[in-house]
């Protein structure tokens, strides 16, 4: 289970950058072009943070229940602050990536609830980009960047 679980977690990253990129491009052009809030920008924030929910989900599932690795660093914390791998998805990698999906949460209800076209363009390009580049800065590049090919 936990190899299938990471390759769904490792696959997921892709869908979550493309329609984050997707998102923070419709976000920066309504901003920029001064444009209304489409059913489309909507949908782009919609889908961003549907993707990060199952991302999370299939992260948990990982962290908790699959992943040895975290497994290793929960039996001994104290002791996998000192090696940088266990650290890193102990703590580093779960941290980032809990702040990126709660930033495309915010990002989606703020621009949700403005008032005008011009701040709900604004807002969404913001927390949008912001929660991407927290994905950014968080992917375990090391890793495979597609499963199964090495």
């Amino acid at each position: 289970m936990y190899v299938t679980f990471l390759g769904l977690h490792n696959l997921m990253r892709w869908i979550v950058l493309g329609i984050g990129v997707w998102a923070v491009v419709r976000a920066y052009m309504g901003w920029a072009r001064k444009s209304a809030w489409t059913p489309a920008d909507r949908r782009a924030g919609l889908f961003l943070t549907i993707a990060f929910d199952l991302q999370l989900l299939f992260g948990l599932l990982l962290y908790f229940v699959f992943s040895p690795l975290t497994r290793a660093a929960l039996a001994d914390f104290a002791g996998a602050m000192g090696s940088a791998d266990l650290r890193f998805f102990a703590l580093d990698h779960a941290l980032a990536m809990l702040a990126a999906v709660i930033l495309a949460h915010v990002g989606s209800a703020l621009s949700r609830r403005a008032t005008d076209d011009a701040a709900r363009h604004k807002r969404a390009a913001i927390f949008y980009t912001l929660s991407l580049a927290a994905v950014l800065l968080a992917i375990p590049w090391s890793r495979p960047l597609f499963p199964g090919l090495g």
